[in-house]
């Protein structure tokens, strides 16, 4: 799998009158900030604050992991018709890219899409996973194993929380079904707000820690 590569915009010469000078300028240094940030940048719905989730992991009692007996990702009905021929995938493909062409079945035929997990940047959506923040057999360990099939479809397509994420396919491959306490995104920068997200997700919908799990959470937002 070869990374995109990023393609930074030709500067043509042209002349101007004085009068044109300073408009020039403050064009050139707008266009120079675009080329030095990302392609894209991921823009799921904003997590709750450090502050709110340090107060949330507070009132938190760790407890064991459940059984993953019975699992199985059928249980968690994705990806579900968000409008007309979208569903969820396809959907958080056009929010996180940038200028994400779709067909009549609106499937990603361009774009570009930055990785916050691992700062790549991607023009194929093929390499590009939608990651289910808090994993699905993460969820069921943690409660989710009670829920009706309906909460749990709910729950994987969940585009009001910070639930879903576009990135890295083989990143997101390696993260599997692990929580903080065994993986953190590799991109140090993003840990603060993947500890955020994580904690906002698990808060809404009344999904418990274990005690590794919970640790590691606090020991990061410490630090944000």
């Amino acid at each position: 799998m070869a990374l995109a590569s990023l393609r930074t915009p030709s500067f043509y010469a042209r002349h101007i009158g004085r009068a044109g000078i300073l408009a020039s300028a403050v064009a050139l240094a707008s266009l120079t900030s675009l080329v030095s940030a990302p392609a894209a940048l991921a823009s799921p719905p904003t997590p709750i604050s450090a502050a709110a989730a340090r107060s949330y992991l507070a009132t938190v009692t760790p407890a064991p992991e459940g059984s993953l007996s019975g699992y199985s990702r059928a249980q968690f009905p994705h990806w579900s018709t968000v409008s007309g021929t979208c569903n969820t995938r396809e959907t958080v493909l056009k929010r996180d890219g940038v200028n994400v062409v779709t067909d009549s079945a609106c499937a990603a035929v361009s774009g570009s899409w930055y990785s916050e997990y691992d700062g790549a940047t991607w023009t194929a959506a093929s390499d590009v996973d939608i990651d289910h923040m808090v994993p699905l057999a993460e969820a069921w360990r943690s409660g989710a194993n009670s829920w009706t099939t309906e909460r749990r479809q709910q729950f994987a397509n969940d585009l009001t929380r910070p639930q879903l994420i576009a990135v890295t396919d083989n990143v997101n491959q390696a993260k599997g079904d692990l929580d903080p306490g065994k993986w953190l995104p590799p991109r140090t920068a993003y840990r603060c707000t993947y500890a955020r997200m994580w904690v906002q997700v698990k808060q809404y919908w009344g999904l418990s820690m274990d005690s590794g799990e919970k640790t590691a959470l606090v020991n990061l937002l410490n630090g944000c």
